[in-house]
Parts: structure tokens; sequence; C-alpha cells
């Protein structure tokens, strides 16, 4: 199997498929490169060309700032969202004077983890998900 790389497009062809809509910068690779390619592509290496069209190995590029901001806020927005039950439970059960279902310490650090997520965008770690506010450990057996 001849496998072959184009430059132009970062992309595997194989010869025996070639046909008229593969670029016509493509050079000839080994299996074996080819394979420490797709080895390094699955590991999370990004596919590019050197100075002289040959396949090299990359670090992903990070995306943008502006990017990293959208997704977090997304994220931040979908947690902010997937709690609010917990918050109408717990008041509407107040309201009706009942037993609540969370404890006064829980419905405390809800708020707490709550306005964490309001006020995130507007530290020093945000866009790193890696510092996201962290959820209470009980919230999850709420919702299973």
């Amino acid at each position: 199997m001849t496998v072959l790389f184009s430059p132009s497009r970062c992309r595997f062809y194989l010869r025996a498929l070639a046909n008229q809509d593969t670029p016509t910068d493509v050079i000839e690779i080994t299996a074996e490169q080819h394979l420490e390619l797709v080895n390094g592509q699955a590991s999370g290496l990004h596919l590019s060309a050197d100075a002289d069209g040959n396949p090299i190995l990359i670090e992903q590029p990070k995306p943008p700032l502006e990017v990293l901001a959208a997704t977090e806020r997304a994220w931040r927005d979908a947690q902010i969202s997937s709690t609010e039950w917990l918050t109408t439970r717990h008041r509407d059960e107040q309201d009706m004077q009942q037993a609540t279902t969370l404890t006064a310490e829980q419905f405390s650090e809800l708020l707490a983890y709550r306005q964490h997520l309001r006020d995130w965008p507007e530290t020093e770690a945000f866009p790193d998900s890696l510092l996201r506010p962290v959820e209470p450990d009980w919230i999850a057996e709420q919702t299973q």
C-alpha cells in the first residue's frame, strides 16, 4: 500500500485510490512514516508540513482566547441552568412550609456555587477549564 501526503491539504491519500481530486503536490511516504504520523494524531498531535512539504507532527494549536471564553461561558450557563431546579424545588418546599429535600447547609453551598459560576468570567482563572468552579459532590447525587 503506497501512501501519499499532500502538504497543501495536510492529508493522506492512497496511490491506488488517487484520482483527479488528488492534489498535485503529493509526496510518497513510507508505511512506517504513515503509522507514526497516525499514532501521533491519535495521541493528540496535529498533522502539518515542514518547509520542504514533509509531514510532521506539532502540538495542537490552542484555540483563540475568544473561542475559549465562549466555550467556558456556555459551560457555565449550562451549569447554572442544570442546578436551577434544585434552587426552585428548595424554595417551593419552603414556601409550602414542607420539609426541604436539601439541608440548610446544602442550600447555602448551592447558592455559593451558583454565585461562583456567575463571577467566574471576571476572575483571573477564566477561561481555563481546569480552574472552573467545582460543583459540590452532593449535587450529582440529587440528579441520579
